[in-house]
């Protein structure tokens, strides 16, 4: 062989190792960011289907003819809206500390993409 083919070989050879670290590291990346956003997302999806259960049974209770039943249905359904109101700003809090934990790893992998794509 030529020196001329194996230099011809090793360019191929390199062109095929770069994209599959690269892609194994953008793989990488997003299932960090996956990581990062699901206890999250859980969490609100979770707590806002508890609130708006609460608020309906709340609400029934309140539309029913049962004596007693408006003033316990509006104090329940009060609950349901309060967990509801909370849930955004608890959301946020998680995010931020999730966030927290992975940002150096995150950051440092999608650096390490983007100066490989120059």
């Amino acid at each position: 062989m030529t020196n001329n083919e194996v230099n011809v070989i090793k360019k191929i050879k390199k062109q095929y190792e770069e994209r599959k670290t690269e892609k194994a590291e953008l793989e990488r990346l997003k299932e960090l960011d996956k990581k990062a956003k699901k206890p999250a997302l859980v969490f609100s999806y979770t707590l806002g289907t508890v609130g708006a259960l609460v608020l309906g049974t709340g609400m029934t209770m309140a539309m029913s003819l049962i004596p007693g039943g408006m003033i316990a249905g509006v104090a329940i359904g009060c609950c349901g809206i309060l967990v509801d109101s909370f849930n955004y700003p608890l959301h946020k809090k998680i995010m931020k500390s999730r966030r927290e934990k992975y940002s150096k790893e995150i950051l440092e992998l999608s650096n390490k993409i983007l100066n490989e794509e120059k």
